[in-house]
């Protein structure tokens, strides 16, 4: 999750974004931000060197980790031929403890603030997921004004083969085969425009060849095709609302999606988040209030809790109900292994006060309970996002690095189906929420069950490609490409 920018310019944190499994930007937030001091002003960004970037990285982990005493005894960067790699040197024992799993990072200012501030990004513009034990790729999701949609590829298709052109076309199988499913991600070549690749689909339409070309885009949080609507099941009206990740342009998308419920008199609720790996807390926010209508202006969303050094910058966020809030009466929450950082705050947040009328449906979540806030070294366009500080709900719940599973107070075991729409009454996780929201019995999900796993219909477990090393969409739209 992130909450802060920091210019190390300044010798004060500025309070601009909040984030929670995503990072940085230009926007303000909904909650309250902590606007912490530094303890002593950051080093001149005058010089990009290797060893000076390597420098300023292991300067603001001394002062800001949230894990200090998991931290090599010494910070010797010699060994080491990038930052990244340092920096991955620096989080080994935290990692290792399951508490930073490549959450600290460096990452780029231009290319993240352009992506908290609009969706900004470039790729054929669709989601996959793998199963590497049938080897096989499919297409999870597709975004609207893409490469992707415009050649007819959505939901359910499978991706059969993937090459530069007919001449060195590999079937996924054989990719698999040979190098695990990271080897699918580097067919598919870098994320900058112009990458151009010819896919074979398979889909309800038969099997072809398309040749794709990576274009700019901006992702639209709530597809206009079935991010939001009202379902009718059987006579019970019931909002959906599917949020792909949580960016500043999903502010007016939510408060329209549910301005239209509460216009409706919907008060059983489908919050679709099985894809989203997080974002800006403000949104998170935004959307818990949107679920509050009755709540106090007293009553907690949130801790945010940084370590006992940095304990002035602590603060609690509180509901405040906007003009399009609702008082739910259920909530189901679609959630899979994809799930992460500011999603799985949302669904923390209502257990203090829906308990059982809130239930986590799908699989167990990713398990990331702690937020990053943003360094910033600007002549070198360098951004650390680093591990500072955790969150709470209302009941001090929290540390559920192991997933949602293990706190919710309902759940209900479902698959990922890929053979129907998101947001159809027919889909396996869709229907499995209308029959929490309207009292049928169902599986639990396992406290502490296996992170990722979702069904293919009739294939076997997937887990959504991500690659080792992600860019800022590929964070925060796990499986994007």
């Amino acid at each position: 999750m992130k909450r802060l920018h920091i210019p190390t310019t300044l010798v004060t944190l500025a309070a601009l974004l909040s984030a929670c499994g995503g990072g940085g930007g230009g926007s303000t937030a909904t909650g309250s931000s902590p606007t912490p001091t530094a303890s002593s002003p950051t080093p001149t960004a005058a010089g990009c060197s290797l060893r000076e970037r390597q420098d300023w990285v292991s300067a603001q982990m001394r002062e800001w980790y949230l894990f200090p005493d998991t931290l090599p005894s010494t910070f010797d960067p010699s060994p080491y031929s990038t930052v990244s790699d340092y920096l991955d040197s620096l989080t080994a024992t935290a990692r290792a403890q399951h508490k930073d799993r490549y959450f600290t990072y460096l990452t780029s200012i231009t290319a993240e603030d352009a992506f908290y501030a609009s969706g900004s990004s470039a790729g054929f513009g669709f989601r996959l997921s793998v199963d590497a034990t049938a080897k096989r790729a499919f297409v999870a999701e597709t975004f609207e004004g893409t490469a992707a949609l415009a050649a007819g590829i959505d939901r359910g298709a499978e991706i059969v083969a993937i090459g530069t052109s007919a001449a060195d076309l590999r079937t996924v199988n054989a990719i698999i085969t040979a190098e695990g499913s990271g080897g699918v991600t580097n067919a598919l070549g870098p994320s900058t425009p112009g990458t151009s690749r010819l896919l074979r689909i398979t889909d309800a339409g038969g099997t072809r060849d398309v040749t794709l070309s990576k274009t700019d885009y901006s992702l639209t949080p709530v597809s206009a095709r079935y991010g939001a609507q009202i379902i009718n099941d059987g006579g019970l009206k019931v909002g959906y609302v599917n949020l792909r990740t949580f960016i500043s342009t999903a502010d007016p998308a939510l408060r329209s999606a549910f301005a239209s419920f509460r216009a409706a008199g919907v008060t059983n609720i489908i919050v679709d988040m099985r894809y989203n790996g997080g974002g800006l807390v403000s949104i998170a926010e935004l959307m818990t209030n949107l679920l509050g209508a009755n709540r106090s202006t007293s009553d907690v969303i949130d801790y945010t809790t940084f370590r006992p050094e940095k304990s002035a910058n602590n603060v609690i966020a509180h509901f405040n109900p906007q003009p399009e809030s609702i008082a739910p009466t259920k909530v189901a929450f679609i959630g899979t292994g994809g799930t992460a950082s500011a999603s799985e705050l949302v669904i923390a947040a209502q257990i203090p006060y829906l308990h059982a009328n809130a239930a986590l449906i799908g699989t167990n979540t990713y398990g990331k309970p702690v937020g990053q806030i943003a360094l910033d070294r600007s002549a070198c366009d360098d951004r650390l996002r680093v591990i500072a500080f955790a969150l709470q709900n209302a009941a001090r719940q929290g540390a559920y690095y192991d997933g949602l599973s293990s706190i919710v107070e309902a759940s209900c075991q479902a698959g990922d189906d890929l053979t129907h729409p998101l947001g159809s009454p027919l889909e396996a996780s869709t229907r499995s929420a209308l029959d929490f929201l309207e009292g049928r019995s169902c599986t639990r999900i396992a406290s502490g069950g296996v992170q990722g796993a979702q069904s293919v219909g009739t294939s076997g477990p997937r887990i959504l490609l991500t690659p080792e090393r992600p860019d800022t969409i590929q964070r925060e739209v796990p499986g994007s490409f």
